[in-house]
C-alpha cells in the first residue's frame, strides 16, 4: 500500500529540530500538510518556511491542556482536518538513581508522558470527525524497552509511554484510530550533541551492532510508515530504530 499522505494532515510535536524536524520535512514530501509545534519558536518557523502552504507552525507546551486545544484548532483553521500524530517532543536527561532528584523526575513525567496523553485526548474529536480512522504514533526509546544505566526517571517516562500506546490503542481501536510506539536509540540529533559532542555521529560505536548511530531521517521513514495507509491494520505495536542495540 502506499506511503503518500496527500490530503492528509499530521500534527508533530517537538519539529524545531532532530527527528520531529525530519519528519515534518519527509510527510511534506509525501504530500501532507503539517502542523509543527515546538517551544524553540525561531527553530520551528525556520523548518515551516521550508514546507511553505503546506507547513502551519505553532509555539506550544505539551505540558499544557489549553495550548492542546490551540494546536488542534490552528490546524483545522488551516487544513481543515486533522488525520495523525506524531508526539514527538522530549526531554532527555541522565543521573544515576542516587544522585537523581524529584524535581527531575517530575519534569520528565510532565513532558514525555504527560505531554503525549493530553495530545492523545487532544486530537481524538478531530480524528474521529474524519469518519476515516486515524494515526498516532509515540516516540518512546529503547531505555522504554530495557534498562540502561543512567536513566531511571528517564527511562520510567519512556517505558509509561510505551505502556500508554498499548492501552490507547485498545480504547481507540473502535474508531479505527491506530496507536502505535516507535524506539529510537542513539540517533545523531541535536539533543544528543548537546550531551555527548558534535562529533558524536562520526563516531565509532562498538556497543551498537551497525557500529554507528542513527540518523533522523531513517526514524522518519519508519514513522512515515505507521501514519501512512501501508500499516493500516498495525496497531498497539512497538518498533525499534536502534542499529540493532536491542537485538543483544
Amino acid at each position: 500500500m502506499s506511503q503518500r499522505l496527500d490530503g492528509r494532515t499530521v500534527i508533530v510535536t517537538g519539529a524545531g529540530r532532530g527527528q520531529g524536524a525530519a519528519e515534518a520535512r519527509l510527510f511534506a514530501e509525501h504530500g501532507a500538510r503539517v502542523v509543527l509545534t515546538d517551544v524553540r519558536e525561531d527553530e520551528g518557523r525556520a523548518v515551516v518556511k521550508d514546507l511553505g502552504e503546506q507547513g502551519v507552525f505553532v509555539v506550544h507546551d505539551v505540558t499544557d491542556a489549553a495550548g492542546w486545544r490551540q494546536v488542534v484548532r490552528a490546524g483545522l483553521e488551516a487544513f481543515g482536518r486533522i488525520d495523525a500524530l506524531v508526539n514527538n517532543a522530549a526531554l532527555w536527561r541522565t543521573a544515576p538513581i542516587e544522585e537523581d532528584t524529584e524535581d527531575n523526575l517530575r519534569r520528565l513525567l510532565q513532558v514525555n508522558l504527560v505531554g503525549p496523553f493530553l495530545g492523545i485526548q487532544a486530537v481524538v474529536p478531530a480524528l474521529r470527525a474524519t469518519g476515516e480512522g486515524g494515526s498516532i504514533v509515540n516516540i518512546s526509546s529503547t531505555a522504554g524497552l530495557v534498562g540502561i544505566p543512567g536513566h531511571a526517571s528517564y527511562g520510567a517516562t519512556k517505558f509509561g509511554l510505551r505502556g500508554l500506546t498499548k492501552s490507547a490503542a485498545m480504547d481507540l481501536a473502535r474508531y479505527r484510530i491506530r496507536v502505535n510506539s516507535v524506539h529510537p536509540g542513539a540517533i545523531d540529533t541535536p539533543m544528543v550533541a548537546d550531551a555527548l559532542g558534535a562529533d558524536a555521529g562520526e563516531r565509532d560505536w562498538p556497543n551498537v551492532p551497525l557500529r554507528r548511530m542513527g540518523r533522523p531521517e531513517e526514524v522518519a521513514e519508519l514513522v512515515l510508515y505507521l501514519v501512512s495507509d501501508a500499516s493500516a491494520y498495525v496497531t498497539g505495536a512497538e518498533f525499534t530504530v536502534d542499529g540493532g542495540l536491542t537485538a543483544k
